[in-house]
């Protein structure tokens, strides 16, 4: 018998702080050698990386998968979504278990994985998120630490779906997380100014048509959201997450809460990063409908440099899938579109395309933002995003040189339309494995559907 089931031999090794020319060697789902010429037994499966990137598996934290929405359920489930993932060289995602009103978060929890745990094809876990904040919720924050979800979302607004947190719910779990070692993640926007706005905007819903989303919430109403969230855990001492940043202002709010000494991070996404409200005024404008919606070039640029300078720390993508049927049921109003898009298979050779191709992000910057970032934040590292004896052997052969055109109809997604249709790439995942396991090649699956397991996930994460 060999000593690996898995060599891939010849390639460039690249982590968030090293690049160097090695061999990599797995055994029993781990990394269990990292050196030159490595043999090959011939029980070997071998992957020829010369001329290619080896980075650790992608990992996005913000994924929406078969999520009950608008009167409808997003289309990629968790068997789909995660093979989409795989396809685009994740092989690690975070969904979320949405407490309802008088039930508990472990009820959330394990109705969650009910659905995922047979049908995930890459690893994942779960954030809980906060809906009714009592004495009993209170109480089981500790609990669902314990089980391995150390990480919570917080709406600031949603109030007719009965997701939102008031301030003083924030505040109370801000403090109690803080105790255990998790974090709160907020989706911020300012709920009252955004609920009046939006009803303005409708009476003249015809006029505008899907711009009126983009109308409706300027970027003073993430920023005001931003702002306060931070004076609670700056108040509280917790650590807060903004959870899909889309202003430059919300930057400029992180950063200055962080020169303070606030323990808050931030994460953005591709669609902010590379598109701006614009779309909305085109014939299918109403497809990019996201919330918070994409904003100005100037946002863009502003979190582009967040990243190049450490304002801004995660890219992940918010996936919430809905097709052109789905979408249809806007049917002219804006305030009826169902919020979000396809993301999680086409993260990665987007933002190695535009980020480090376009605007000088160094390989290292990538890999931190897209794995080892998330990894070490959200209580997953050594074990995930890293490229390190003993690691989970959860790895991305990367072609720089590959060339392809984004068409949906070539992509794993159960959507049928992209935010990026006909965008041209350069660099793509050559192979991606998880756990040992190759799951896809060049763009398609290849892999086992239960493949993937629940990450129990460790408090105290920290970059």
């Amino acid at each position: 018998m060999s000593d690996y089931d898995l060599v891939i031999s010849g390639g460039t090794v690249v982590t968030a702080t090293d690049m160097f020319q090695a061999d990599i060697g797995v055994k029993d789902e781990k990394i269990t050698a990292i050196g030159k010429n490595l043999q090959v037994g011939s029980d070997t499966t071998l992957i020829d990386a010369k001329g290619k990137y080896v980075f650790p598996g992608g990992i996005d934290v913000h994924v929406h998968f078969q999520l009950p929405f608008s009167g409808t359920v997003s289309a990629d489930d968790f068997e789909n979504g995660t093979k989409a993932a795989a396809c685009g060289g994740v092989t690690t995602v975070l969904d979320f278990a949405i407490q309802q009103k008088g039930s508990t978060i472990m009820d959330a929890v394990k109705a969650r994985r009910a659905e995922a745990d047979p049908n995930v094809c890459i690893d994942y876990g779960l954030h809980a998120a906060i809906t009714d904040w009592n004495e009993r919720t209170q109480d089981e924050i500790k609990q669902i630490i314990d089980y391995g979800i150390p990480t919570f979302k917080m709406f600031m607004i949603y109030k007719n779906e009965g997701w939102m947190a008031d301030d003083g719910m924030l505040f109370q779990a801000l403090e109690e997380t803080k105790k255990h070692g998790g974090h709160i993640g907020v989706h911020a926007e300012s709920v009252d100014i955004l609920d009046m706005l939006i009803e303005r905007y409708a009476k003249e819903k015809e006029k505008w048509g899907a711009y009126g989303h983009a109308l409706s919430r300027p970027c003073y109403t993430e920023e005001e959201a931003i702002i306060r969230a931070i004076k609670w855990a700056e108040v509280t001492g917790g650590r807060l997450y903004i959870v899909h940043m889309s202003t430059g202002e919300g930057a400029d709010a992180v950063r200055a809460g962080r020169a303070r000494g606030v323990d808050v991070y931030a994460e953005t996404c591709p669609q902010y990063l590379l598109l701006d409200d614009e779309v909305f005024k085109g014939e299918n404008g109403h497809l990019y409908a996201t919330c918070p919606q994409i904003k100005k070039p100037h946002d863009s640029e502003r979190l582009w440099k967040g990243l190049q300078e450490g304002d801004v720390q995660i890219i992940a993508t918010d996936t919430c899938t809905f097709t052109t049927e789905q979408k249809a049921a806007w049917n002219g109003d804006f305030r009826k579109i169902p919020f979000g898009m396809p993301g999680v298979e086409t993260m990665i050779p987007l933002i190695y395309t535009e980020g480090v191709g376009k605007r000088g992000l160094s390989l290292n910057q990538f890999v931190a933002l897209v794995s080892t970032n998330p990894a070490k934040l959200f209580g997953m590292y050594p074990q995930k995003g890293a490229l390190e004896v003993g690691s989970d052997a959860d790895i991305m052969v990367f072609d720089p040189e590959r060339e392809i055109t984004i068409r949906a109809s070539d992509l794993q997604t159960n959507c049928d339309w992209n935010p990026f249709e006909g965008w041209e790439l350069k660099g793509y995942p050559f192979a991606t494995i998880s756990r040992g396991k190759i799951i896809a090649t060049e763009g398609k699956f290849v892999g086992e559907v239960g493949h993937g397991r629940f990450l129990q996930r460790k408090p105290h994460g920290n970059l």
